[in-house]
């Protein structure tokens, strides 16, 4: 993988085709290639062996092989949640110029999200096109859609950028779609639903199918999207855990993207259950997004027999109108698996026969799958891991906590005759909120543990969005409602609420680089409330984004191409390995000049510390004025017991825009224990702006620690 030739003498794909010559010794070798790169990238995807990918990697000018991976997707109150209002001021003949670049399964372009009344034609900047395939027309919302089907699964071949998932729909809407008034699922949720800027255009790149997401896809995706002109990428979709930078097709694309001026946002992950170190997009060039709570809250109740009324969590848009049923638990409707499986409703173990009419308790939330597969009237679930979170069902049905089902159990095995009704969800406030999730991937970074990852967090929670008809709202094969507006929760749904509001930040500042705008977002975040929120900053990282602060952040932190090649040098990344990532010949500095992790001008300030030895650790920044000419900021420390921290100089003055001051942060404190993280704040103000860092120490190592 490289970058174009200054100058080309040869078509890329004949110099492609005669390099694999070499390396198959086949006379059918267009057979082996699979796709090539050439717009922004040079390079290709071909099928071969080991012996063979070696046999290429050892020839003269080529940069890199690396193997192509799988990854997978991570799935209108929350605009108003943080203070974004429809009469919030937008730049709209800016907005109408944006191009937001959408990597995910494709679009429904028929969506009233979608529609193009009202818009002038594309911008002048344009140079994609509408390659959606069959039944598939683009509009002047809709400027640009592509597909790719480079897996060898016959089923990832559909011919079509329309999205017959939901996903990317959905990812689309809340970043862009259009104004939507009365929006709802089944009534659930109902209002307008809108993106951060309704005015932007948007290009669907369809990188992902029911099996996943192919890295040579994505690549490619990546290609094109920067060669057509988009000005921000959004990309819902990754790992199950960080890989160095060089293997990481998402850290390579954005690479690319940054080098062009183009922002990469990234979902942080939804393996937040594995604990600390799970969060996947850790590469400091494009922004990882977390997912939390609004204020907006789904409930749902069952009503025993006896009267007794129970608090749960589901999106339940059925009604079964006061009428009770029969309820029973699962290990006695199922003849076919052991116990323990039965009382689980594993998949198959329900008995259709004995479970038609009546709701069946489950000892799992999956459960809800058989339930409905079987025939159930209705299921009680029990909320054994996603606590206070509400997932959509496909028939009645609703989570309980360990307390309220051993009731619900308890009411079963003491009555005679055990009935009950499931009564439709149901709004409520959340005054905890925002809150993150508890399947938000966390920190620390595991590849390199002095970058905090992820970023920040944003709405990710049960989120009203554009969705496919021909998409399960459920995730359940079998439920077969269609619907125009979906409720869905998780990191895929909180990035693009970041990635719309960079594009909104990039309507008022055209000329801003990529690392200026995530600055923008993160310095002006939200603090969080770490009494509500487990893992502090290895959760949400600078804090909850902010829309309106985020346009006007005062100072900014910048960081360019140069300085994250000096950065991957200084933590011993190869010449090859970066070459990887850049495309080009970069090569690494005297190692004076090395940039070490914690001293890349990042809008945070991490470092890793050995634990039981107290430490020392210095932070070089420089800020650029953003804000106002003339403007003195003063630097303000949030307290901490456990760390005491010195800024020098406390003041910068600035004369001019543009103008750049530097300053040092250190940091002292005892010794920690194995496993531990202790944070503070720093806080430049000028009375007008407030630019706030998080400063984290902590001993948790990463891969080459």
């Amino acid at each position: 993988m490289g970058s174009l030739p200054a100058v080309e003498h040869l078509p890329i794909s004949s110099n492609h085709l005669s390099m694999l010559q070499e390396v198959v010794q086949s006379s059918s070798v267009a057979n082996f290639l699979i796709r090539n790169y050439e717009r922004t990238f040079n390079g290709f995807a071909a099928k071969l062996t080991n012996q063979e990918a070696k046999k290429l990697a050892s020839m003269k000018g080529v940069v890199s092989v690396f193997p192509s991976r799988t990854l997978h997707l991570l799935t209108t109150r929350s605009w108003d949640f943080m203070g974004f209002h429809e009469n919030s001021n937008h730049n709209l003949a800016a907005e109408s110029e944006v191009i937001i670049g959408v990597l995910d399964t494709g679009i429904w372009p028929e969506s009233a999200s979608f529609q193009d009344e009202g818009f002038g034609p594309p911008p002048k900047k344009w140079k994609g096109v509408c390659k959606g395939g069959k039944n598939f027309t683009c509009n002047n919302k809709i400027i640009g859609a592509r597909f790719y089907s480079s897996s060898s699964s016959s089923n990832s071949t559909d011919g079509t950028a329309r999205d017959v998932e939901g996903h990317g729909s959905h990812t689309a809407s809340t970043a862009a779609g259009n104004k939507v008034k009365d929006a709802s699922f089944f009534g659930l949720g109902q209002g307008t639903a809108r993106g951060a800027v309704p005015s932007a255009r948007i290009a669907a790149y369809k990188v992902c199918h029911p099996e996943g997401c192919d890295s040579m896809d994505i690549l490619a995706a990546f290609d094109d999207a920067i060669a057509d002109g988009v000005d921000i990428i959004t990309v819902s979709l990754g790992g199950e855990s960080a890989v160095d930078f060089y293997e990481d097709t998402i850290a390579i694309g954005a690479f690319h993207a940054m080098e062009k001026g183009i922002l990469t946002l990234n979902s942080a992950g939804n393996n937040g259950l594995s604990g600390l170190q799970s969060v996947s997009s850790v590469a400091p060039w494009m922004v990882s997004v977390a997912a939390s709570s609004t204020d907006r809250q789904f409930i749902d109740k069952v009503i025993l027999g006896d009267g007794e009324k129970l608090n749960g969590f589901s999106v339940n848009s059925f009604n079964l109108n006061g009428t009770k049923f029969p309820l029973m638990y699962g290990k006695y409707v199922s003849k076919n698996c052991s116990e323990t499986e039965a009382m689980l409703c594993e998949e198959d173990c329900l008995d259709s026969s004995l479970v038609e009419g009546k709701i069946v308790l489950c000892d799992q939330f999956k459960g809800s799958f058989e339930a409905h597969r079987a025939g159930a009237a209705g299921s009680i679930l029990l909320n054994e891991d996603f606590k206070n979170l509400s997932s959509m069902v496909s028939l009645p049905a609703l989570a309980l906590s360990n307390d309220n089902y051993d009731f619900v159990k308890s009411y079963v095995k003491s009555t005679k005759k055990p009935e009950a009704e499931i009564l439709k969800s149901e709004v409520i406030k959340d005054s905890a909120a925002p809150v993150v999730a508890i399947f938000s991937s966390r920190g620390p970074n595991f590849i390199i543990p002095d970058i905090l990852k992820p970023d920040l967090t944003a709405p990710g929670v049960n989120i009203l969005a554009a969705y496919s008809p021909l998409g399960s709202p459920s995730n359940d094969p079998t439920d077969k409602r269609q619907v125009e507006y979906n409720i869905v929760s998780g990191t895929s749904m909180s990035c693009p609420h970041a990635a719309g509001i960079a594009a909104y930040v990039k309507t008022f500042h055209s000329d801003w680089s990529p690392s200026a705008i995530q600055s923008a977002l993160m310095t002006t975040a939200r603090a969080m409330d770490q009494s509500k929120n487990d893992d502090g900053e290895f959760a949400y990282g600078s804090g909850h984004i902010n829309p309106i602060k985020a346009v006007d952040p005062g100072l900014v932190y910048e960081a360019f191409k140069e300085d994250y090649i000096k950065l991957m040098c200084s933590i011993g990344y190869a010449p090859d390995s970066i070459r990887a990532i850049s495309g080009d010949n970069s090569s690494c500095p005297e190692s004076s000049q090395n940039v070490p992790p914690k001293d890349l001008n990042y809008p945070s300030m991490t470092a890793f510390v050995p634990s039981e030895k107290s430490f020392t650790v210095n932070f070089h920044r420089t800020v650029t004025n953003v804000g106002l000419s003339n403007s003195t900021y003063r630097a303000e420390v949030s307290p901490s017991s456990r760390l005491h921290v010195k800024v020098v100089p406390e003041v910068l003055s600035f004369k001019s825009l543009k103008e750049k001051k530097s300053f040092d942060v250190t940091v002292t404190g005892e010794g920690l224990n194995s496993s531990a993280m202790v944070s503070a704040s720093l806080v430049w103000s000028d009375g007008n702006h407030t630019v706030r860092n998080p400063i984290v120490i902590h001993t948790f190592r990463g891969t080459r620690d």
